[in-house]
């Protein structure tokens, strides 16, 4: 599959303001370990006090195992900068999450992690429930092309040139601090170095000329 592509399984999430404590709960967050999250992920939609499975959530639904894409409501993760929230959901299997809006952090971790964050109308989000209900709903993502396709229909849709490239090639902040400001970094580290060879330490620490 070419770069930047994610196509997969829609389930669909018709719920606004979902927080990252609803995400993955705080008792969860002493994990450190990524692998294994998946099993907290919604877990008190999941499962009841005493840890029994509870039924109808749409990620338990048989029709949508397997989904790789989340259709959701407007403000997904909001709440705690948690970033265990982004992590339950890249290892459930989730690569992608449509929704009209973001919550701003979780959107700064998502990419950060290689997690898709679309923004997309409340319009076509509500046409997409609708599409997704079914249970076999398709969708391609291209991050190249800024565009979802699924049946057949394209949407384009905006996404900022830092986050796009974060995504496309696993950058991290500093990934793509140095992407774009590498000569600049690199020009004032060789006049340093020059400043630094032209000085030396004393014993007693302070700096001197030579």
């Amino acid at each position: 599959m070419r770069r930047g592509v994610i196509e997969g399984k829609a389930a669909p999430l018709p719920i606004d303001n979902i927080d990252t404590d609803q995400i993955i709960p705080a008792q969860f967050l002493k994990i450190t370990k990524r692998e294994g999250l998946s099993r907290f992920l919604f877990y008190r939609w999941r499962y009841d006090e005493s840890g029994k499975p509870r039924e109808g959530f749409v990620l338990d639904d048989p029709r949508y195992s397997g989904a790789s894409i989340l259709v959701t409501g407007r403000n997904f993760g909001i709440g705690s900068s948690r970033e265990h929230a982004v992590w339950a959901l890249l290892d459930y299997g989730i690569r992608g999450i449509i929704a009209p809006s973001f919550g701003d952090i979780f959107y700064e971790n998502a990419a950060r992690n290689g997690l898709a964050c679309i923004k997309l109308s409340d319009d076509v989000v509500r046409m997409l429930f609708d599409r997704a209900s079914s249970g076999d709903l398709y969708i391609r993502i291209d991050l190249e092309r800024r565009s979802i396709e699924y049946d057949d229909k394209k949407i384009e849709f905006e996404m900022d040139e830092a986050t796009r490239r974060m995504l496309l090639y696993g950058l991290d902040n500093i990934g793509i601090t140095v992407e774009y400001y590498g000569d600049a970094i690199k020009s004032y580290e060789d006049r340093m170095g020059s400043y630094i060879d032209r000085i030396s330490v004393r014993r007693r620490g302070s700096f001197t000329q030579l």
